[in-house]
């Protein structure tokens, strides 16, 4: 079992890493292998809308993206850490999911996520909102924590004083950890939901 973690902020020691940290090391005591990836000091453009991706089976743009691809369809969890700028996600972050999301076609059901926010002050909990939709519109269990996920500070040393934040961070680990195992023997017992296929919303006949 494992889980990916990509670290979206461009200060790949800073206080969005010392959230993440705190959430693998506890991963790791419930027996989850982690892997942490800096992305936020990349050069990622954003998706460009081209469909390559469906004809390819990956990214027209041959950067981190398409290595990250093989490593998200292999984990059982995604941790998505960013910084929060101006009330929202680092730009370098949104473009990579944008594509990532997209441009790979393996099922993503019952994978669990989780959004790992980091601000000085404010406006993290849009910055949280912004990241769990990644989540929704792929069939990604959502995983919450004893508040929502974030620590506060302007440095590294500042998130160790926020004592609650970094608590969170811990019983975040520790539910994911146990949505992975749970998911797990329910995959082996039940098997997934059925889904269903072939409605599409389009409004063609102009109704």
């Amino acid at each position: 079992m494992k889980v990916l973690i990509l670290n979206g902020s461009p200060h790949i020691k800073g206080c969005t890493n010392r959230a993440l940290e705190e959430v693998s090391n506890t991963l790791k005591d419930e027996g989850i292998e982690t892997e942490i990836i800096n992305v936020g000091n990349k050069e990622i453009r954003g998706c460009i809308a081209c469909n390559t991706c469906n004809s390819k089976g990956k990214c027209v743009f041959d950067d981190i993206v398409n290595e990250l691809a093989p490593k998200f369809e292999e984990a059982d969890g995604i941790i998505i850490g960013t910084p929060t700028y101006y009330a929202g996600s680092n730009g370098t972050i949104i473009s990579l999911l944008d594509r990532l999301f997209y441009s790979t076609h393996f099922d993503k059901t019952m994978k669990v996520g989780a959004a790992v926010i980091s601000s000085r002050r404010a406006g993290s909990t849009s910055a949280f909102d912004e990241i769990n939709k990644y989540f929704t519109i792929a069939g990604i269990m959502v995983v919450s924590s004893t508040y929502w996920n974030e620590v506060h500070g302007f440095t590294k040393e500042d998130v160790e004083k926020d004592k609650e934040g970094l608590q969170t961070m811990r019983n975040l680990g520790r539910n994911m950890a146990f949505m992975i195992k749970s998911i797990n023997l329910g995959k082996e017992k039940y098997g997934l939901p059925e889904k269903e296929y072939g409605t599409f919303t389009s409004f063609h006949d102009g109704i």
